[in-house]
């Protein structure tokens, strides 16, 4: 199973929960969760991007969680952080300690690859943190189904090792 929890933000003090902690068990869970974002209208688009301060909020939420064996926070965006903390200056912080940061990188088609190339670099060097970080691209919006598949993809595509003792041990 997987345990997400799902918030939106912007700028500063724009965050919202849209799925507080769920356990993903099975198709109809997975299927509701969907729904309830399908239904869910998206706020007004914001000039303001606060990349740090979405990254404490996540924090927040993952650090109500520490029974996880992995801590993921995955950041959306399409611009750089122009408000609040940058996102470097919250990666040593004590709430950030064990949490790995993905990051899918929407550019606007307009700009073309050369947009979402610079964007991704200021992703790689301000945002995604942890041992095996990665980030998925979207070029335009159009795209962001696909990539965030990719996405969810490849983080759930991995090994959970553990000791496991019987009673005549």
């Amino acid at each position: 199973p997987v345990r997400l929890h799902i918030f939106e933000w912007g700028g500063m003090g724009t965050q919202r929960d849209l799925v507080g902690w769920i356990d993903i068990t099975d198709a109809a869970t997975l299927q509701n969760t969907a729904n309830i974002l399908q239904a869910t209208t998206r706020r007004p688009r914001q000039i303001q991007t606060a990349l740090g301060v979405a990254m404490l909020y996540g924090a927040g939420a993952l650090n109500r969680q520490r029974d996880c064996w992995r801590r993921t926070l995955d950041l959306t965006g399409d611009g750089k952080s122009n408000q609040g903390p940058r996102p470097r200056e919250v990666h040593e912080l004590p709430e950030m300690s064990d949490i790995t940061i993905n990051a899918l990188v929407i550019g606007g088609a307009a700009g073309g690859s050369d947009a979402l190339s610079g964007l991704t670099a200021y992703f790689g060097a301000e945002v995604v943190r942890g041992p095996d970080a990665f980030i998925e691209t979207a070029l335009g919006f159009a795209a962001f189904r696909d990539a965030m598949e990719r996405k969810l993809l490849k983080e759930l595509q991995t090994f959970a090792i553990g000791n496991m003792k019987t009673q005549n041990q």
